[in-house]
This record gives structure tokens, sequence and C-alpha cells, in this order.
């Protein structure tokens, strides 16, 4: 079974401070080719996380500038995280359980990578499907 730490070797996650605006993490998303931004203090600690559909439901639907909207007004605060140590199902249950796309990897306090649900192979995915319909079965 994959640790989260193989998955995010060598990953460099798009990081920015709560100041910025929601425009530029959408550029930056859009440049990166990434659905999320994690956002960091000066310490690279992570205080929140800003994701394409945070810029739908809580940007865009609320009729709110993203030229003036700081990623601290729209950002989920404090999301849940994982350790690298952690395995790739735990991660994918996770997702599934809080219903997200996206989980921060923090080791120490410190961003070290994020991973989302495509980074994921059929095994870890397969695997999760057989779990849920075993508790749905119940």
């Amino acid at each position: 079974m994959r640790q989260m730490s193989d998955i995010v070797r060598n990953q460099k996650p798009v990081t920015m401070p709560a100041t910025s605006t929601v425009r530029q993490a959408c550029q930056r998303m859009r440049e990166q080719k990434v659905g999320c931004v994690l956002i960091t203090d000066t310490q690279k600690h992570l205080v929140g996380i800003f994701t394409g559909r945070d810029a739908v439901g809580r940007v865009i639907a609320d009729g709110r500038d993203p030229e003036h909207t700081r990623l601290s007004e729209v950002m989920t605060h404090q999301p849940r995280t994982m350790p690298p140590a952690q395995s790739a199902i735990d991660a994918l249950r996770l997702m599934h359980d809080i219903g997200c796309r996206h989980v921060p990897i923090v080791d120490h306090g410190r961003v070290v990578g994020v991973v989302s649900k495509a980074d994921f192979r059929g095994v870890e995915v397969d695997r999760l499907d057989e779990e849920t319909g075993f508790w749905e079965r119940i």
C-alpha cells in the first residue's frame, strides 16, 4: 500500500499568503494546472485551502469581486490534513467522508504536499469502493 510520502515526493505545492486575492489564486491555479492553493503563513504553516469549488461557491455565486476579495475571506480555514506516513487509502477515506477533493499533507506543522482524487490508482479506488459498499450493506 502506498504512503502519502510516495505520492508527494518532490512535489512543490502551490502556496500563497492569505492576503492574496481570489483573482491571483485563480491565475496561479490555471498556470500551474492545479485545483487548489494552500494558504500558508510566513513559516509555511498551513492556515487554509482555496479550491476551484470555493471560487464558484464562495466568490462567483455570492457576487464577490475576485480582484478585491482576499483569500482569508473565502478559504477553508484549518482544513483537515494528513501526515506523510498515512496510507493512500486513508486519504481517499478522508476525502470520501468529508466530501472534498484535496487533502494537504503536513509534516511537523509544515506543508509538504497536497493530494487529490486524481492522484490515486485503480487499486486504491477499488478498495474504497469495496469498503463503502460493505458499510452500506450492513
